[in-house]
């Protein structure tokens, strides 16, 4: 009997010393995303999947909900150790220069930001009627748009009516965001704006089940606007012959100098191998490209910096 209690003893240790060596070779990430409801929390899922997947297991990613990217900028001062959120690059600036929101914090905390890599940027869609005659932003006028309320996507398409000179030029829809589509194919508008990620999925039901133009920026106009150029290729949306040129707040995944080299570029590593595969069930992915990488401010972890260098993406010098 006693011999049975010694072999139980041991192998109860064994079995707590395994379960201890595997919880050690986890490496386990909090990736602070955005609100649950939104396209950004799917996509912070997908990736933590997708890191699971492409690690074997060796990296847990688990996915935090956020207010939005404040929240998440302001995190990074207390979060310690292996802390990824996601943010427009010129939050992170502002945060760095004690700025806007950021003003009276400490910037020597927001100075550890590093960045890792992009994903789908918020980008710019006026979708039109094609019956409607309006092919260029001169047309809008005495057009009715609906702009939706409170959005990224409502405050950057009233700004751009006012850079192209269109402020009481254009009759505004008073409705929400959740009802442009069925506005426009009933024609009680004659387009909407939106922001997201392409293809928007607003977009592809709309030019489903109805012609439908998606204006673009003239090269003057997208500067006006200070925002990043993004091109949606020909094909993306029903109907589209020729390519989209418009305007994108790009965002990106953020760590700190907290997280270490290896478990950066193991990161960064994973994210491309696997960002053809998220594609396949999430289109959003497929607009995600190295040469967004030069729409990333400030710098970049040196962990991601190495394998930018083995795979030999373009990386300027001041983001080294």
């Amino acid at each position: 009997m006693k011999i049975l209690r010694t072999l139980g003893v041991i192998a109860a240790g064994m079995m707590a010393l395994s379960v201890a060596n595997a919880a050690q070779a986890e490496t386990r990430v909090t990736l602070k995303s955005a609100k649950a409801a939104s396209s950004y929390y799917q996509m912070a899922a997908q990736f933590a999947e997708a890191m699971k997947t492409g690690t074997d297991g060796d990296i847990i990613v688990t996915v935090e909900e956020s207010q939005g990217s404040v929240q998440n900028v302001m995190e990074a001062m207390v979060r310690p150790g292996n802390y990824v959120f996601t943010s427009p690059p010129g939050l992170v600036s502002l945060a760095q220069n004690g700025k806007g929101p950021f003003d009276g914090r400490p910037t020597e905390k927001f100075a550890e930001v590093r960045a890792l890599f992009p994903i789908p940027s918020l980008t710019m869609h006026f979708v039109m009627r094609a019956d409607s005659g309006a092919t260029s932003f001169a047309d809008l006028e005495g057009k009715t748009i609906l702009l939706g309320k409170g959005s990224f996507g409502a405050r950057e398409g009233e700004k751009y009516l006012q850079l192209f000179g269109l402020e009481g030029k254009v009759d505004l829809a008073d409705a929400e965001l959740s009802n442009a589509v069925a506005a426009l194919k009933n024609g009680q508008i004659d387009g909407f704006v939106t922001a997201g990620s392409w293809p928007a999925p607003n977009v592809i039901e709309a030019a489903a089940g109805t012609d439908v133009i998606v204006l673009s920026l003239s090269e003057d106009q997208l500067a006006e606007t200070k925002r990043d150029k993004t091109v949606i290729p020909a094909g993306t949306y029903n109907g589209q012959e020729e390519d989209i040129t418009t305007a994108s707040l790009s965002v990106v995944a953020f760590a700190t100098t907290q997280m270490d080299a290896d478990t950066a570029y193991a990161l960064t590593k994973t994210f491309w191998e696997q960002k053809a595969k998220m594609g396949e069930s999430s289109s959003w992915w497929n607009g995600v490209s190295p040469e967004m990488l030069a729409n990333i401010t400030g710098k970049m972890h040196p962990g991601a910096l190495r394998y930018y260098d083995e795979v030999g993406f373009s990386i300027r010098d001041d983001q080294r």
